[in-house]
């Protein structure tokens, strides 16, 4: 007994009004996509429109100041695209949590090189950690 989940949306009103603000919320922000220059297309997305009042969240600083220069360029075109705008808020949004990981090390060592560790190598004993770590060292290196 599966419902669509659209079924349960719209049959509440206020559940009704809130699926046709983020409907129209979607719509702006396509078109908003299409009025940006490629390099704020990531940057910039429709936050919230209220009482023809528009917010847009910028990534960044340097997002949001280029974004405000083109406020009124992009007004028209949002007004021109039949969207009920009369004005842009641009607001910077908090960063996002990015979990910093070092990258892992390349090794790069010339096939010249792995011979004469090759070589070092075998002269040690066996059971020496020295050997063991410049036979690793051999493995893992890329030339």
């Amino acid at each position: 007994m599966t419902r669509p989940l659209s079924r349960f949306l719209g049959s509440g009103d206020a559940l009704a009004r809130l699926q046709d603000h983020a409907a129209r919320l979607r719509r702006i922000q396509g078109a908003l996509e299409l009025a940006l220059p490629p390099q704020l297309q990531g940057q910039c997305q429709v936050a919230n429109l209220k009482d023809g009042a528009l917010v847009l969240s910028a990534r960044g600083g340097a997002a949001a100041v280029r974004l405000r220069q083109m406020l009124p360029s992009l007004l028209d075109q949002l007004v021109a695209a039949g969207h009920a705008v009369q004005t842009i808020k641009v607001k910077v949004a908090s960063p996002e949590q990015v979990s910093w990981q070092r990258q892992p090390t390349e090794r790069h060592i010339s096939s010249e090189a792995k011979a004469g560790l090759g070589v070092f190598a075998s002269s040690l004993p066996p059971d020496s950690p020295l050997r063991a770590s410049l036979e690793r060292l051999i493995r893992r290196g890329r030339e």
